[in-house]
Formats: structure tokens, sequence, C-alpha cells
């Protein structure tokens, strides 16, 4: 994997260090909004990068509502970290990235790496298992490849 994106970079700084500064920034940014919608679609179907689906949320033993009580729908998973306030686009005349950052990445780092972390404040401990929310798949890599060939026919 790592083969591919140094192929990719060394292909796509090539091309981009033909551009000027200005035409540069605007490129990296299409190509970040780009990637991170389809971050944000892969979230959303509860995918790794490499097409594994997440490990399922632990459930409770009983699970019996209050009598009367209207059910709500079941929220998916990261259903805040994945807007746009908290994945963000970083980027400079030479490098862009796209992720978590401030407080929330703490909460995406323990999800990614499968850390141990507490529940609530002043609840337990739990190990939560690896669901790695960002990452590089196949798709991303032909996503960033055609997305910089269609805005550079564009100037």
């Amino acid at each position: 994997m790592s083969d591919d994106l140094s192929t990719l970079e060394a292909w796509a700084g090539a091309l981009l260090a033909q551009l000027q500064p200005g035409q540069r920034r605007v490129i990296t940014r299409r190509i970040a909004q780009d990637l991170r919608r389809s971050q944000v679609q892969r979230i959303a179907s509860q995918q790794a990068p490499d097409g594994a689906p997440f490990a399922a949320r632990k459930q409770r033993k009983s699970l019996r509502g209050k009598k009367g009580r209207i059910k709500r729908q079941k929220a998916s998973m990261f259903e805040r970290i994945r807007t746009q306030k908290n994945l963000k686009i970083e980027q400079d005349e030479n490098q862009l990235s796209v992720g978590f950052f401030g407080r929330v990445a703490r909460i995406a780092r323990v999800h990614q790496e499968g850390l141990t972390d507490k529940v609530a404040k002043k609840g337990p401990e739990y190990r939560y298992p690896a669901r790695p929310l960002l990452g590089f798949s196949a798709t991303d890599q032909t996503l960033i490849r055609d997305s910089l060939l269609r805005h550079l026919d564009g100037f």
C-alpha cells in the first residue's frame, strides 16, 4: 500500500510542481474535498478502508424499554464525528491533510487503533475494537488521480 502511495505522490507531485502556487492551492483544496466526501461515505457505510465491515457495537443484555415509550431510530456509529465540523481539511502550498483535529481527534484515535478509554467521564474503562475511520483504499487512490486530472484539464 505504501508503494502505491509513494508512486501516486511522485506522479502527482511532478504535475503539481508545474503549477503556480495559487492554482496548486485550488486543486489541492478540491482534491481534499473529494477525499473527505469519500471518507465520510465510507464511515457512514461502516466499512474499513480495505472494505471489511466495522466490528459491531456491544449490545446490552436487557434492553426492555419502558411501557408506552416511543422507540427512537437506532443512531449509526460515528454520526457526529463524520460531520464537516469535525472531519477537517488542513492545507498549505505543499501538502494537504484530511483528518480529525482537536478534541475529537482523541475519540477518533481510540477507535482507529482500538485503544482502551473510559465510556463516560466517570464510567468504566472499555477496550474498543479497532475501527479504522481514515485510510486510503484503492478507490481513494483512483479518486485522487481522476480528480487531479479533471481539474488540470480545466486550467
